[in-house]
């Protein structure tokens, strides 16, 4: 009998400790999972909570450009892309210092230059010039640009669209002087006129139409196209009035397609630029826009 109650009594403490082992892996498995179940929790708390935010700045973002919009708020315009350049529609004849048209450009058509500028009347010619619509090339001189006043004109000729060419700062014969007295006569050109208009000039013209090797050379490493002409009267004391000078340059048997027009700034030659406009014009003549002739490979 007493046999039998100890062994009672050992099963029932076996199966107490039994259940308490089975209960702590119970309880560690749930532990795990539990843990498991809040990491999962969490992470799915952060995305939810990293949408929410993002929603939220974007719709923070809509609501400023909305407050933008109704408080009148200016808003930053995009970078504007530069526009290209237009192509060339005229290429200088070197030989005949006339101009060639490039593909379907009007082949019916002059170039007006005006050289020895700005000294009494190249204001006033620009301005006649800006009133017909008509383009042109001012060739200046730097013995005319060297006061604050001449400067002011020069400036006013550019800013109404009209290129400035270089003519040299003294007007010599270039063939007569030492080769770094020539550099100096153009470069110095160069310089004061891009001190004043903000760029150098595109073209040069020799005095006289009178050039050497080394200012052909110095003119294409400034990027200039050199020219001379094709025609021109008003030194001529025939042509010194307005009506005479008028005449021969409409009606000379030099003028044909690409005339490359030679005047100066002269009292008789201002007088006379509505009427040679006109009748360029009049006899079917386009106006060469210096914009449109092909530059030099160096030109930048």
């Amino acid at each position: 009998m007493k046999i039998g109650r100890n062994w009672m009594v050992c099963a029932a403490v076996a199966a107490f400790l039994l259940g308490g082992c089975v209960g702590q892996e119970d309880a560690a498995d749930n532990g795990t999972n539990n843990a498991a179940d809040q990491q999962d929790e969490q992470i799915e708390e952060q995305e939810d909570s990293g949408s929410s935010e993002g929603n939220s700045t974007e719709s923070a973002d809509v609501a400023d450009e909305a407050d933008k919009e109704e408080s009148g708020e200016k808003q930053e315009p995009a970078s504007a892309v530069p526009a290209e350049p237009a192509e060339p529609l005229y290429e200088l004849n070197e030989v005949t210092w006339s101009f060639e048209p490039i593909g379907n450009a009007d082949p019916k058509a002059a170039l007006l230059t005006i050289d020895d500028a700005p000294d009494k009347h190249a204001l006033e010619m620009a301005k006649t010039l800006k009133e017909l619509d008509a383009p042109a090339i001012f060739f200046v001189n730097g013995h005319f640009i060297d006061t604050d006043e001449e400067k002011a004109v020069l400036k006013e000729i550019h800013e109404m669209g009209f290129p400035i060419g270089n003519h040299t700062m003294s007007h010599p014969n270039l063939k007569q002087i030492p080769q770094e007295a020539q550099r100096e006569e153009i470069l110095g050109v160069n310089e004061i006129v891009a001190q004043v208009t903000g760029e150098k000039p595109k073209f040069f013209r020799a005095p006289f139409g009178v050039n050497t090797d080394f200012t052909r050379q110095l003119a294409a490493e400034e990027g200039m196209l050199l020219m001379n002409w094709t025609y021109g009267y008003d030194w001529e004391p025939e042509y010194q009035n307005g009506e005479a000078l008028a005449d021969i340059m409409v009606n000379t048997e030099f003028l044909n397609n690409g005339a490359n027009l030679l005047m100066h700034d002269r009292e008789w030659t201002a007088a006379a630029l509505p009427k040679i406009v006109q009748g360029l014009r009049d006899k079917g003549y386009t106006l060469i826009d210096p914009a449109t002739i092909k530059m030099p490979e160096t030109a930048q």
